[in-house]
């Protein structure tokens, strides 16, 4: 079968080759007309444009990098996916670079990366959003990137972010509404800015209900399964365990479950257990769980579309664009038990 070229379709739709091109990197001086033209033969003659042909005819690469260093494979999966869709739309690659965030040589191999990549832009998510010293490095390199839930200094560039401490706080009003008042939290990883504000929910809710925090009651976890197993065992062994565990993530809280399983505590009946990011896990374990849902996707394809704007130098009408959590109410969670 013959490859449709270029020329086939500037001939199908009646226009020269250099608008054709211009459809191609979406440049703005092509009238609607035109423009809605050029993409009906693109389809009907099933053409599929060459990235490194457009990229040579305009200096891109017409590839987004997304740099992630995150345990939670459903979080990745989901920003992936997001972000991914818009690429497609608008006729970018997308690449993948998974990170190690404390690694001491971190700087020096991005910004090789940066310069053999020829990346038009960069999608930074969390921890990476948060730091200052790469992005300084981005700004000295003149390279695009826009930022996803990033907590300091909003005003550096464009970011996404979600209202994640005011969802933790109605989890927890949540949990005081069905008459609990020992609720363990476990925490996030440190390095990321989501773990600080699910806690700086937790206590906002706590303390608006005068309702002593206590500190045995609080653990450090890491976004994973194991670390859900962990803290789960060390609050459930207190002499005076919680009735409710809120989880930073829902693998964190599948672990608190299995320690439950393992132990014959019957969830909610005798322990309430609470996630957050809405994962598949929290709908596929029983009982089905009690969480936040986080909207990822939604989130990481707003980021490609405000990286691809300023990559084409096109106005933003806002810099800093905020999603709503949204809380879940499943089996996983019920009334503190009776004494």
């Amino acid at each position: 079968m013959k490859k449709v070229t270029i020329n086939d379709v500037a001939r199908h739709a009646g226009v020269s080759k250099k608008t054709i091109s211009r459809v191609l990197n979406n440049e703005q001086n092509v009238s609607i007309d035109t423009r809605a033209r050029v993409q009906r033969s693109f389809k009907e003659l099933g053409y599929r444009p060459n990235p490194q042909a457009r990229g040579l005819a305009s200096n891109q690469s017409f590839l987004i990098g997304m740099l992630y260093d995150n345990p939670n494979k459903s979080y990745i999966t989901d920003t992936q996916t997001g972000a991914l869709d818009t690429c497609q739309r608008e006729g970018y690659n997308l690449v993948i670079y998974p990170e190690d965030f404390e690694s001491l040589d971190l700087l020096e191999r991005l910004e090789q990366l940066l310069i053999n990549s020829h990346l038009d832009g960069l999608i930074l998510t969390p921890p990476f959003s948060d730091m200052l010293p790469l992005l300084e490095l981005l700004d000295r390199m003149a390279v695009s990137y826009v930022r996803i839930a990033p907590s300091v200094c909003l005003e550096l560039s464009p970011c996404v972010i979600s209202n994640d401490t005011e969802a933790s706080y109605q989890m927890v009003r949540y949990l005081i509404s069905l008459g609990h008042t020992r609720i363990g939290f476990i925490k996030g990883h440190p390095d990321h800015s989501a773990s600080h504000k699910r806690l700086d929910g937790y206590m906002k809710a706590m303390n608006e209900a005068d309702i002593t925090v206590v500190d045995e009651l609080i653990e450090q976890g890491f976004f994973t399964f194991r670390s859900g197993e962990e803290c789960g065992r060390r609050l459930l062994n207190r002499e005076q365990p919680p009735t409710a565990i809120f989880a930073s993530n829902d693998f964190i809280a599948a672990g608190v479950l299995k320690v439950c399983a393992q132990r014959k505590i019957s969830v909610p009946h005798q322990l309430s257990v609470c996630g957050f990011d809405n994962a598949p896990i929290s709908r596929y374990i029983w009982p089905s769980m009690t969480t936040i849902k986080n909207p990822i996707k939604p989130m990481a394809a707003e980021a490609a579309k405000i990286l691809i704007k300023s990559i084409r130098e096109e106005s933003l009408e806002n810099t800093v664009i905020k999603f709503e959590d949204e809380l879940i109410v499943r089996e996983s969670s019920g009334p503190v038990p009776v004494q």
